[in-house]
């Protein structure tokens, strides 16, 4: 039996309803995973999470890697209960960190050499590696290991990437020791060209994977290329298995993928904002560091019952925000989350009753919250 399998409940144009049955547990989709890179979202708890209905969650295997170690990971029990998280957790596979850090990496046939920041010591990541790394932590999705590419690249260097990309899917493939309790998902590539990713969506989905990701966008593109592109992408992937766009994005931009027939998200956006007093609200983004703020009585937002919104106001918040307190960044990372996890619920509640207004009136929602004004 699968590690992973999906169920499409109801479907309103491209975009759809499902279950993404895992180990740990079943993600009603669409689903936002909010980034825990070392093995937890900053300064939020397991219980908080749970509080304002994730799902699932991401974390790194190259950061857990250099730091603690993943042996040290599976000798504690593995992830889950290092980090005292009992739902499904997804790793990705180490590709975007060697993108991140092309300063300080070397990419060849065999994998990535690359240099820690943590402690200066250079390392060799192969898929091999990865994949020895994510099933030792014990996570229910493991990421294949790929070349992300970097924006903008010629043709030819595109073409070149993402047949190394489905080489290192084969390695990774051939690597796995426990296919029957983590599950794999290979990762579309192709840059921004129609037939390269069309291409290669093909060599996937004929490998029969356990889900499949939208990856090399939220790089640099234009908005407008990165929802065509996703768009694309997810028209070729099977209706029967998940799909993933990786690393997007603003809600409106997740709002966009899910119309297109995206099923799955994480983007470290909410979290980070939240941590430099940035805050997104069903009435449009606030900088909290503005001196408006100062003397404002009210909620951050009225329309959400998160922990910051129920108990103190905007000014509380900004006099911790402009002080540096650690409480500051989490309440508002907090109410972040909670405001895409809000989303996601909304967006599968119109999908399962097949309301086009009502999908129509949370993209509008979503432009707001995302700091632009409604088409």
């Amino acid at each position: 039996m699968r590690p992973a399998t999906f169920h499409v409940e109801s479907s309103c144009g491209a975009a759809r309803a499902g279950t993404l049955s895992l180990p740990h547990g079943s993600i009603p989709t669409p689903a936002f995973m909010p980034v825990g890179t070392r093995g937890t979202v900053r300064g939020v708890t397991p219980a908080e999470l749970r509080e304002i209905g994730t799902t699932i969650v991401l974390a790194n295997t190259y950061h857990l890697w250099v730091r603690p170690g993943h042996e040290v990971v599976r000798t504690l029990g593995g992830l889950h209960t290092f980090m005292a998280w009992d739902g499904p957790i997804l790793t990705d596979s180490g590709g975007y960190q060697v993108f991140s850090m092309s300063d300080r990496s070397v990419v060849s046939e065999k994998g990535v050499r690359i240099r820690s920041p943590e402690d200066g010591e250079w390392r060799v990541l192969t898929p091999e590696t990865s994949i020895e790394v994510q099933e030792a932590l014990g996570v229910d999705i493991a990421m294949a290991f790929d070349e992300c590419l970097e924006h903008p690249a010629t043709r030819d260097r595109a073409a070149r990437s993402t047949e190394r990309t489905t080489r290192w899917l084969h390695r990774c493939q051939a690597a796995r020791a426990f296919p029957e309790r983590t599950a794999m998902f290979g990762i579309v590539q192709g840059g921004l060209y129609e037939d390269l990713r069309r291409a290669h969506a093909q060599e996937l989905v004929e490998m029969d994977l356990d889900g499949y990701a939208i990856g090399g966008l939220s790089v640099g593109e234009s908005r407008e290329e990165l929802v065509a592109y996703a768009s694309l992408s997810a028209s070729c992937l099977p209706d029967d298995k998940v799909r993933y766009l990786m690393g997007v994005g603003q809600p409106v931009d997740i709002v966009d993928a899910v119309l297109a027939g995206v099923d799955l998200f994480d983007c470290v956006l909410p979290s980070r904002a939240g941590r430099h007093g940035q805050a997104y609200t069903t009435q449009g983004r606030v900088n909290l560091k503005n001196a408006r703020f100062a003397t404002d009585p009210e909620p951050l937002d009225a329309d959400c019952d998160c922990l910051a919104c129920r108990t103190v106001s905007r000014a509380y918040l900004r006099h911790l925000v402009r002080c540096g307190e650690i409480l500051g960044k989490r309440l508002v990372s907090l109410h972040n989350l909670a405001l895409y996890q809000r989303l996601m619920r909304d967006l599968r509640a119109a999908l399962l009753a097949g309301d086009p207004v009502a999908l129509a009136a949370l993209r509008t929602r979503a432009e707001l919250a995302s700091g632009r004004a409604p088409e």
